[in-house]
């Protein structure tokens, strides 16, 4: 009997000492877990906090960065932050980057998206936030409704020239104007109703030093969208000036009273060949039937190839836009009622117009073969 107690006491501590080896083992694991998991969930998290800003959705990405709907911890209000992806990070792409945040945010036109912060993250993602635009794209409005009525053409014109007005009379050249860089939506910020224009994306903006000197974004290159770069952006994108960016919003007024293009081609090189070679065809013809005469020809005037036959600034194209008096104005209530019938949210495919337009940085050669930089 004392044998059989001695070795049932043996036999009790042995369990006991393994139960408590098994729980100490199984604590560790559950911490373990524990701290690998609320790692996983913090990385997620600063993934999707920048600042103050929480990111909601992505809604779009560009050459220079990718854009985010977001809201900020305090103030609430619909925001859209733009950062640079790690994969194009880099001294080059960061002073870009740098350098569109502190010029766009010295803009205070109403109709140029306005920033309101910008900072690293501390993995060193660069970002800014900007206002949130709830609204389309003028792709999305050929898009959703083909050919645009002429005083409405006239009136988001008129806008996108104002915001340029500012902006070249500070010395800068925007080199991106296109129907993906100008957002409308309903409703006027200061009262009313109708199309209210806001012109983004100065991520290839160049300054004209006033001293006059040059300063590019990314020397010796060929920077914009081929539909809309004027032919001094292809043959000498170095000395491009203001009349560049009226060339552009000319073949965006273009396209958005015939619903097509000013050129096309199957290549970038045909494209940018038409630019340089071709004779616009006639916006009547185009459309096939009458565009007001004092319209069309203002528009084929922003198409010159010579910049000295184009308005010779964004105040005279406005100031000619305005001139336009024989077409119906674009009303309140012909913007309400468009909305109502095209303004549903923007769906997430690209419209088809957007098929083939790409945005190119090409680095220039000479004949010879070497680098013009």
């Amino acid at each position: 009997p004392e044998l059989t107690d001695q070795t049932a006491r043996r036999l009790a501590a042995a369990i006991t000492t393994e139960i408590a080896i098994w729980w100490v083992l199984t604590t560790a694991l559950s911490t373990g877990a524990s701290v690998v998991i609320y790692g996983l969930r913090r990385r997620v998290h600063d993934a999707e906090q920048l600042g103050q800003y929480r990111l909601e959705e992505k809604i779009g990405e560009g050459g220079m960065g990718a854009v985010y709907r977001a809201s900020h911890a305090f103030l609430r209000r619909p925001t859209a932050v733009k950062l640079l992806p790690p994969d194009k990070a880099g001294a080059d792409n960061l002073r870009r980057f740098e350098q569109e945040v502190q010029l766009t945010a010295s803009l205070t036109h109403p109709n140029t998206i306005t920033i309101f912060d910008y900072g690293h993250t501390s993995d060193g993602i660069f970002y800014y936030a900007m206002e949130y635009i709830d609204g389309l794209t003028l792709s999305d409005l050929v898009s959703r409704s083909g050919a645009q009525h002429q005083g409405r053409v006239i009136d988001l014109m008129r806008q996108s020239a104002g915001a340029l007005v500012e902006a070249h009379g500070i010395g800068l050249v925007h080199r991106d104007v296109k129907p993906g860089n100008i957002m409308v939506h309903l409703l006027h910020p200061h009262g009313g109703a109708g199309d209210f224009v806001k012109v983004l994306d100065f991520g290839l903006v160049k300054q004209v030093l006033q001293e006059g000197g040059i300063q590019l974004t990314n020397e010796a290159s060929l920077s914009g969208t081929p539909q809309y770069m004027a032919p001094e952006s292809i043959t000498a994108p170095d000395a491009v000036d203001a009349r560049a960016d009226l060339y552009a919003l000319g073949a965006v007024a273009y396209y958005l009273l015939t619903g097509t293009h000013v050129f096309t081609g199957k290549s970038i090189v045909e494209v940018c060949s038409h630019h340089l070679h071709s004779t616009p065809e006639p916006l009547s013809s185009r459309l096939g039937k009458p565009i007001a005469p004092d319209l069309e020809q203002l528009v084929l005037r922003c198409l010159a190839k010579d910049p000295s036959d184009r308005p010779q600034s964004a105040f005279e194209l406005e100031r000619r836009l305005s001139d336009c008096a024989s077409i119906p104005p674009w009303t309140s209530e012909d913007a309400r009622r468009w909305w109502e019938a095209y303004g549903a949210p923007v769906q997430k495919t690209p419209p088809p117009e957007a098929e083939g337009m790409l945005t190119v940085e090409l680095q220039l050669t000479s004949v010879d073969g070497r680098d013009r930089a």
